[in-house]
C-alpha cells in the first residue's frame, strides 16, 4: 500500500522531471499551514538554486506539468515558491478505507528487508530486575513489534548476563552454607539433583549478602574470583549447580516479561558464546589486529579510526588470562552475523554503555568480522525520581521491577475506582482491565519521550485518563468499540465514508498520515513518533465525537459513514498501540 502523502511525491517527482528537472525534488510533506492546505511541496526552492531559476517560476512550471488529477482539487503557490497542496474528499475517503487493512499491508511500506538481530533486556541470572530493566525491555520491544509490523526479517535476543563474577559469589555462599550438596563434592559421580537448591526468592537475598562480604574482603572476593574461573573450566559440580540456578532466575524473569507481554525470540546469554571465544581470539592474534599490551591482548585504535578522538584499545583478553563482557560481545558480532546472516544489529542499551559500543563497533569495523553489516547502538536515557536522580524505593533501594508493575496496576485499580470505572464487572474481568491500563500507563509514558532523554517517574501523572497518557488513549478506544456495539444492537451498519464536515474531513486527513508515521519511526528508530501521532489522532476522534451524535443520528448516510469513520479510527489506534506494546481491553 502507498499513503496519500507519498502518492503525492510520486506525482510531483513526476512534475518535476516533466518540467526538465530531478524527481528528487517532487518530495511532498505534511502542510505546515493546515488552514490553507492539506499539502506541500517545497523542492522549488533548491530547484531554484540547482538550476539558476526563480523558486515562483519553477513552482508554475511544475504545476503546468501536473496536468488534471483525481487526487488533487486545487494547488497554489505561496511565499518565495511553496507549492500548496489540497486533496480531493475522494482520494481521502479512499486513503482512509484503506486503513482497515493496514496491519495486513504494512509490510509493503519500506523497501528496507534488512536481516536484523535486535539485542535488548539483558537482566543478570541470579539478580531481580530493577527499574532500569524497564526501558531496555520497553524500547526494544516496541522497535521489535515495529520491525515485525513492516515486515522486516528479525530475530531478537535477551543478552543474558549469566556467566560473570555474580555467579562465583552465589555458588560461594551456598557452598558455605550448604557444603554437604553433592555439587561441592570433588569425588561425587553420580547424577545431580533434578531441581535448584534454592528458590529464586532465596537467590535475591543470597546475592547481594554474597557480593557485600566479597567487596569488603579481597580474599572473599578472591575465592568468588577462582570459582568462576573454575565455573569456567567446566568444573561438573558448578556446571551443573549454575544450570539450576540459571534455570529458576530464568522462570522468575520470564513471570515478569511476560507481565510486560515482552517476548524474544531466543535466550542467549554470555555462555553460550564462551566456547567460541578461543577461536576468534586466536583469529585476532593470526591476523595481527589484536597486539600484546602490559600483558593483556587488545585491538589498539589509531588515530585515524579514532577521527581523532582518543579512544583506549579494546580489550579481548585480560593480563590475567581472563575474558570479559568486551570478549563475549565481540564474539557475539561474529556468531551473530554467522548464523543469521545478519545485516544490521542493533543495541538497546542504556547511554551510559555509549563508549563500549563506540568501541566494539570501531573493533569490529577495523578486524572486518562483520563485513557489509550495519552496527547501531540505540542508546535511551534513566528513569527518575522526582528528585532527578535514578528512581529508588521509599527506603532508597532500587527498585525491583516485579514491584513497580506491582504498583502501576494497583494505581489503575485505586484509579479505575475512583472514577467509577469496571464497577459491576467480574472481579476476573476487573483484574484484566487494571493490568491493561497500569501496563499502557507505564509503557507509553516510557514510550512519549525521546528515548535519550531522562523522565521522571509519577504513577499518579502516568495513570490520568486524560492529556497525554496510555489510560487516555485506552478510554478512547474503547469508547469507540462501545459506539460500535451500541450501534450493532441497534441495527444500525457501517455505510460508505463521505465528507459531511471540516471535523470529520480533519479526522481522516490525520488517519491517513499512519502509514508515514510507521516508517517515519522505522527509520528513526523513535517509538516517540507514533506515540505522539496516536494521542493527536484520540484528540482529533474526541473532537470529532463532540460534535457529532453518532447513534442518534437519523441521517443514515452519515450515520453509516460515521460509523466507518469509528471503524478506521479504532483499526488504527489499536495498531498502533499494539506496536508499542499495548493491549486494549473491550470495556472500561
Amino acid at each position: 500500500m502507498k499513503s496519500l502523502r507519498t502518492q503525492l511525491t510520486d506525482i510531483f517527482s513526476h512534475a518535476f522531471i516533466a518540467a526538465g528537472m530531478e524527481g528528487r525534488y517532487g518530495t511532498v510533506g505534511i502542510s505546515q499551514r493546515p488552514e490553507i492546505s492539506d499539502f506541500q511541496c517545497n523542492g522549488a526552492l533548491p530547484a531554484a538554486k540547482a538550476f539558476k531559476k526563480k523558486p515562483r517560476e519553477i513552482a508554475e512550471a511544475v504545476i503546468a506539468a501536473l496536468g488534471s488529477n483525481a487526487l488533487i482539487t486545487k494547488t497554489s503557490i505561496d511565499g518565495p515558491g511553496f507549492i500548496n497542496i489540497t486533496v480531493s474528499d475522494a482520494a481521502i475517503t479512499s486513503a482512509s478505507g484503506e486503513l482497515n487493512g493496514i496491519d495486513q499491508n504494512a509490510n509493503t511500506l519500506t523497501a528496507d528487508k534488512r536481516m536484523t538481530v535486535i539485542d535488548f533486556g539483558g537482566p543478570n541470572v541470579a539478580k531481580p530486575m530493577h527499574v532500569g530493566h524497564l526501558r531496555t525491555s520497553i524500547i526494544g520491544d516496541a522497535l521489535q513489534r515495529l520491525m515485525h509490523r513492516l515486515g522486516v526479517p528479525l530475530v531478537s535476543i535477551n543478552h543474558l548476563g549469566d556467566w560473570g563474577l555474580q555467579m562465583g559469589m552465589v555458588i560461594k555462599a551456598l557452598s558455605e552454607d550448604k557444603p554437604d550438596l553433592p555439587y561441592f563434592d570433588p569425588k561425587h559421580t553420580g547424577a545431580y539433583p533434578d531441581t535448584s537448591p534454592v528458590t529464586a526468592a532465596e537467590l535475591d537475598t543470597i546475592y547481594p549478602a554474597s557480593a557485600q562480604r566479597c567487596k569488603a574482603d579481597d580474599a572473599e572476593m578472591k575465592k568468588a574470583q577462582d570459582i568462576t574461573a573454575d565455573l569456567h573450566r567446566g568444573n561438573p559440580g558448578y556446571r551443573a549447580l549454575w544450570r539450576q540456578l540459571v534455570d529458576v532466575s530464568r522462570a522468575e524473569l520470564t513471570r515478569e516479561f511476560d507481565a510486560l507481554d515482552v517476548h524474544f525470540d531466543h535466550w542467549r546469554g554470555e555462555s553460550y558464546y564462551h566456547d567460541k571465544i578461543p577461536a576468534i581470539v586466536e583469529q585476532m592474534k593470526s591476523s595481527h589486529h589484536a597486539v600484546m599490551s602490559e600483558g593483556a591482548l587488545v585491538i589498539p585504535f589509531t588515530e585515524e579510526e579514532t577521527g581523532g578522538r582518543e579512544l583506549p584499545p579494546f580489550m579481548l583478553v585480560k593480563s590475567d588470562g581472563a575474558f570479559l563482557y568486551s570478549t563475549t560481545d565481540f564474539t557475539a558480532v561474529d556468531s551473530r552475523v554467522k548464523e543469521f546472516n545478519a545485516e544490521r544489529l542493533i543495541y538497546v542499551v542504556d547511554k551510559r554503555q555509549s563508549l563500549h559500543f563506540v568501541q566494539l563497533f570501531l573493533a569490529v569495523k577495523k578486524t572486518g568480522i562483520a563485513p557489509g553489516a550495519e552496527l547501531l547502538h540505540i542508546p535511551f536515557g534513566t528513569v527518575n525520581g522526582t528528585d532527578g536522580k535514578p528512581f529508588k524505593t521509599r527506603a532508597g533501594g532500587v527498585m525491583k521491577l516485579g514491584d513497580l508493575i506491582s504498583q502501576a496496576i494497583d494505581k489503575a485499580r485505586e484509579k479505575m475506582k475512583e472514577a467509577g470505572m469496571a464497577a459491576g464487572y467480574p472481579e476476573d474481568e476487573q483484574k484484566t482491565i487494571a493490568h491493561a491500563v497500569g501496563i499502557a500507563a507505564l509503557k507509553f509514558a516510557d514510550l512519549v519521550n525521546h528515548r535519550e532523554t531522562d523522565y521522571i517517574f509519577d504513577l499518579d501523572a502516568f495513570m490520568r485518563f486524560e492529556g497525554k497518557t496510555g489510560p487516555y488513549l485506552l478510554y478512547t478506544a474503547v469508547r469507540i468499540k462501545s459506539i460500535l456495539r451500541k450501534a450493532a444492537e441497534r441495527g444500525f451498519s457501517e455505510a460508505a465514508l463521505s465528507v459531511f464536515s471540516p471535523g470529520e474531513r480533519e479526522l481522516m486527513l490525520r488517519l491517513t498520515r499512519y502509514p508515514d508515521v510507521l516508517v517515519s519511526a522505522y527509520e528513526t528508530l523513535l517509538p516517540s513518533y507514533l506515540c505522539e501521532y496516536i494521542h493527536e489522532t484520540a484528540q482529533a476522534f474526541n473532537m470529532f465525537y463532540a460534535n457529532c451524535n453518532i447513534i442518534n443520528e437519523t441521517d443514515a448516510a452519515k450515520r453509516g459513514s460515521w460509523l466507518s469513520l469509528c471503524r478506521v479510527t479504532l483499526t488504527v489506534l489499536e495498531s498502533a498501540l499494539s506496536v508499542l506494546g499495548i493491549s486494549t481491553p473491550e470495556r472500561m
